[in-house]
C-alpha cells in the first residue's frame, strides 16, 4: 500500500484528520480500530475526529462527509468539520457556496469575505423521539441530575445534546460528570454534554464533553444546541455568540428552525500516513 495523504485542519481547536476518499479508496474501508490508531495523539496523527470526503450520493451535493470520533465510532454531524470540508471544497471548485452531504442530511455552506465559513446545520430537533431520549419527557426540562448538573435542555442537531445552564461553567468538573451523563440511561444513543452560563446579553460561555471524544476546545453542533436551548429558556434572543475554549462561534436560530453557524477554519499541515497505521506492514 502506498502512503495515504491527509490534511490536518481545525475549527477553533476542534481538530480533524481529513482524507479524500474520492482519490484514495482505501480510506473508505477504514474500520474502528484503524480510525482509533490514526486519532491517537501519541502514536498516530492525533485528532478529535477523522473525516473522509467521499463521492456524493445526491446530485444536489458536492461531496459526502463521513465522520468518526477518535474512539472509532461514527457520528452523523460535526459543525466544525463541516466548515473545514466546505473550505476544502470551495478551494477545489473555486466557488463561494457548496453543499456537503452527511448522514444527518444536506448542509449548505458559504465562504464569507473575512475568511469565515457559515453553514446551515439544518433544523433543530426538539421532540424526545428525535433527540432521542429513553421516554417521553419535556425536552426543555429533562429530569436528569448528576452532581451539580440538573434540568437539562435536549436538542438534536444531527446528534443528541444535553445542555445544562449553571452559575459558572468554569467551576464544573466536566471530566468527572461528562462521561457519566454521556452514558446516562436517558440517552439511548449517548449524548454530547454542554455546560454553560450567560456572560452578557446574547453571549454565552460554553464548555463541552463530546460523545465518544471527551473534552474538546470547540463543538459546532454543541454551540448550535446551546443557542437553541438558551432561546427556548428565554435567556437570549435567537442570535447569539457562543464562547468556547477555542474561540467564538456565531449562532442564529432562524425562523424556519434551521440553525446557522458561522466561524473560522484553519489548516495546520498536510502529510502522508505510513501504511502500518492501516494495519499493513
Amino acid at each position: 500500500m502506498n502512503a495515504i495523504p491527509f490534511i490536518k485542519m481545525h475549527g477553533l481547536g476542534n481538530d480533524f484528520v481529513v482524507f479524500d476518499g474520492r482519490r484514495d479508496s482505501v480510506v473508505l474501508d477504514m474500520d474502528d480500530a484503524t480510525a482509533a490508531r490514526i486519532a491517537d495523539r501519541k502514536t498516530g496523527v492525533g485528532c478529535d475526529q477523522l473525516i473522509v470526503i467521499e463521492p456524493s450520493r445526491d446530485d444536489d451535493a458536492d461531496a459526502f462527509m463521513r465522520i468518526r470520533n477518535n474512539d472509532g465510532s461514527e457520528v452523523g454531524a460535526c459543525g466544525n468539520a463541516t466548515r473545514c470540508v466546505a473550505d476544502v471544497l470551495m478551494a477545489e471548485l473555486n466557488r463561494r457556496d457548496v453543499t456537503v452531504q452527511t448522514v444527518a442530511g444536506l448542509l449548505e455552506a458559504r465562504g464569507l469575505e473575512d475568511g469565515q465559513v457559515s453553514v446551515d446545520m439544518g433544523p433543530a430537533w426538539l421532540d424526545w423521539r428525535e433527540i432521542p431520549l429513553l421516554k417521553a419527557v419535556d425536552t426543555n426540562h429533562i429530569p436528569v441530575s448528576v452532581g451539580p448538573l440538573s434540568d437539562a435542555v435536549g436538542v438534536s442537531v444531527g446528534n443528541p445534546h444535553a445542555v445544562f445552564f449553571v452559575d459558572d461553567a468554569e467551576k464544573i468538573d466536566l471530566e468527572k460528570y461528562g462521561p457519566i451523563l454521556e452514558h446516562h440511561d436517558m440517552f439511548p444513543e449517548r449524548a454530547n454534554i454542554e455546560v454553560c452560563h450567560l456572560m452578557a446579553e446574547n453571549r454565552i460561555r460554553m464548555r463541552v464533553w463530546e460523545r465518544g471524544v471527551g473534552i474538546t476546545r470547540a463543538c459546532g453542533t454543541g454551540a448550535c444546541a446551546v443557542g437553541v436551548a438558551a432561546a427556548r429558556r428565554g435567556l437570549t434572543g435567537r442570535t447569539v455568540e457562543v464562547v468556547l475554549d477555542g474561540g467564538v462561534l456565531g449562532i442564529e436560530w432562524l425562523a424556519d428552525d434551521h440553525v446557522l453557524m458561522t466561524g473560522p477554519v484553519a489548516t495546520s499541515f498536510s502529510g502522508v500516513l505510513h501504511p502500518s497505521l492501516f494495519g499493513v506492514h
